[in-house]
């Protein structure tokens, strides 16, 4: 097949897609994931599928999760910051299979843009990579796609896919729960990765960005530094734990709510002292602007605990002594109606 002589010649790169941009963005990348190698990785960023050998484990159960970081992606943009949107990746993926007791093994990610910036799609995937160094995570492949007339030039999505490990005897699935054992929670680091949608309304940030860089008193930085506080992992601090915790939920869209009924055995229920810790300011400072209700504002925000975790009242301070910020912020009860999360 030949082109017509005397034709334009039309290419790929006037449709919107650079090949070369792709091979220099595939190359920053690859130094990047050679850094998060572990034991296990049999092949690194290039094959069509990433290699990874499971070691050491009698009954093993893979975990999945796959997620994205959300319309957080537009404060990044505001703030012309895009490397802690890697960090949020990976460890909303991380929480998310930990609260089942897993291991993290290996990491994918997935970026789809307008326009392909190598250096940009290298400062995402460096968040990526220090992230799976902090979690013991390899990080094995990705995929980055342009897509013009999908994404306008400068916008972009990240979303990412993770595989973790646990011995069947160790999953933690929230079946040891039971009337008596305490709850404890632990602090957020921030907004983590929802309900940037709500905040996005309230404080008009899509139509006038420059309102992200407004320094409020009870913050004590800008607004957009604040929604830019990296996701909190809790694997590196309670893996020493595991053997003393009967459940744990990660705190994310839908608030206590939403997720803690997700681990409660059938006929309890969790009761929550909303007095037990102080909600960080950047919540009342939401709430406050956008005459937000506290029901909504905790079904849509994690209100500053990221992770809560159930155990025996015989095994909190264990649980303490490696995660000294946990707070005893209510327990599990009889469950005596619909709710399931007494919020008092």
């Amino acid at each position: 097949m030949t082109a017509k002589a005397g034709s334009s010649h039309q290419t790929y790169r006037q449709a919107g897609v650079d090949i070369d941009a792709s091979d220099r963005a595939t190359s920053l990348i690859k130094e990047l994931a050679r850094s998060t190698e572990r034991p296990g990785v049999l092949s690194g960023v290039g094959p069509f599928g990433g290699l990874f050998q499971l070691q050491g484990y009698r009954e093993p159960v893979l975990v999945s999760s796959t997620d994205s970081v959300g319309s957080k992606v537009h404060i990044a943009l505001g703030m012309r910051r895009l490397g802690s949107l890697g960090i949020d990746l990976v460890n909303h993926c991380v929480n998310d299979i930990f609260v089942a007791g897993a291991e993290p093994l290996f990491f994918l990610d997935y970026i789809g843009l307008g326009k392909l910036v190598p250096e940009e799609a290298a400062e995402l995937v460096g968040g990526v990579a220090k992230a799976c160094k902090t979690n013991g995570c390899a990080l094995i492949g990705g995929e980055t796609a342009e897509l013009p007339g999908l994404y306008r030039p400068g916008e972009f999505d990240l979303a990412g896919f993770i595989v973790g490990g646990v011995e069947r005897g160790d999953i933690i699935d929230g079946s040891a729960i039971q009337a008596g054992d305490v709850v404890l929670g632990l602090p957020s680091s921030g907004l983590h990765t929802n309900g940037y949608s709500l905040v996005r309304q309230i404080f008009d940030t899509d139509a006038n960005p420059d309102n992200l860089q407004v320094t409020y008193s009870e913050l004590a930085q800008t607004l957009g530094d604040a929604l830019l506080e990296p996701h909190r992992t809790y694997y590196p601090v309670l893996k020493g734990a595991l053997t003393s915790i009967h459940g744990m939920a990660h705190i994310t869209g839908g608030g206590m709510p939403g997720n803690v009924p997700r681990v409660l055995p059938e006929g309890l229920a969790a009761r929550i002292d909303r007095s037990a810790w102080e909600v960080p300011p950047i919540f009342r400072l939401i709430q406050d602007t956008g005459n937000v209700l506290d029901d909504e504002m905790f079904r849509v925000f994690n209100m500053g605990i990221g992770l809560v975790v159930v155990a025996a009242q015989a095994d909190v301070e264990k649980i303490r002594s490696v995660a000294p910020d946990a707070v005893v912020i209510g327990g599990i009860v009889a469950q005596r109606s619909d709710t399931r999360v007494l919020l008092e």
